[in-house]
């Protein structure tokens, strides 16, 4: 893939170059989703196969670390996938999550005080955890790619970048929400359908956990995309607010 005009795309624009370098680098974000949500996968089909979190406690909350810890590396290295394909420069599975892993402790600060802002924001009548989440979304890919941020640096540089275009980013992100979530919610409706039924009206646990491996096969390939889309948007409003050049922005990347 070429290195892109030097331009501020539209909404549809964003997305289509998200696409373009998802469909292009499908095989090596494959590889990560794969590597990172083994393990948690796994867990989280014996826990239910074993009667749910409630009888499974300690296993469940084994399965809930792994899975927060290794969706954090997942997701820092498909942002450094994606940052590096769009700038023409392919990076491969390995040094990826090589890139991602001594980043996992400020993500999850990031990831949690996001969401903690997000919440409050949402219980103070809806809309000020709206506009938090527009300004802060772009925290992780900034913590990945400007060296040496720390988790309120990287909030703080979201925020400053999205000054001015909360709304745009708020349609992206119900588009991508759409794209990504609409598939997921149409596979679980069609589950539930022809889920076999228990006398008590329950669903078997076997359908129920094909059901939920189906689900979560189709969930970790579609996330991705959303990071794919993430880090194109981050880009943009980079040449929107600084007239970056790609080949600069490019030097100023974390390196391996």
């Amino acid at each position: 893939m070429s290195v892109p005009a030097l331009r501020p795309l539209s909404v549809g624009e964003i997305l289509d170059v998200a696409f373009g370098v998802y469909r292009l680098h499908f095989a090596t974000l494959a590889i990560i989703v794969a590597v990172c949500s083994a393990v948690p996968f796994a867990l989280g089909l014996y826990v239910q196969a074993a009667g749910g979190l409630f009888r499974t406690p300690l296993l469940s909350v084994v399965y809930y670390l792994s899975f927060v810890v290794m969706q954090t590396i997942a997701t820092a290295g498909t942002v450094f996938v994606v940052s590096e394909g769009y700038l023409g420069r392919p990076l491969g599975p390995w040094d990826a999550l090589r890139r991602a892993t001594p980043l996992v402790g400020r993500l999850l600060v990031t990831s949690l005080s996001l969401s903690f802002v997000v919440i409050v924001g949402l219980f103070l009548f809806f809309v000020p955890g709206i506009v938090a989440l527009c300004g802060l979304i772009f925290a992780t890919p900034a913590l990945v790619l400007e060296p040496g941020l720390s988790p309120t640096e990287a909030l703080g540089r979201s925020w400053t970048l999205t000054r001015g275009a909360r709304r745009r980013v708020f349609g992206l992100l119900i588009t991508a929400g759409i794209l990504i979530y609409i598939p997921l919610i149409a596979l679980g409706g069609i589950a539930a359908l022809f889920l076999p039924s228990s006398e008590a009206g329950l669903a078997s646990s076997g359908a129920l956990i094909v059901t939920l491996a189906v689900t979560g096969v189709l969930q970790m390939f579609l996330l991705p995309f959303f990071h794919c889309m993430l880090t194109v948007a981050y880009y943009d409003l980079r040449v929107r607010r600084e007239g970056f050049d790609l080949e600069v922005l490019a030097s100023t990347l974390q390196s391996a």
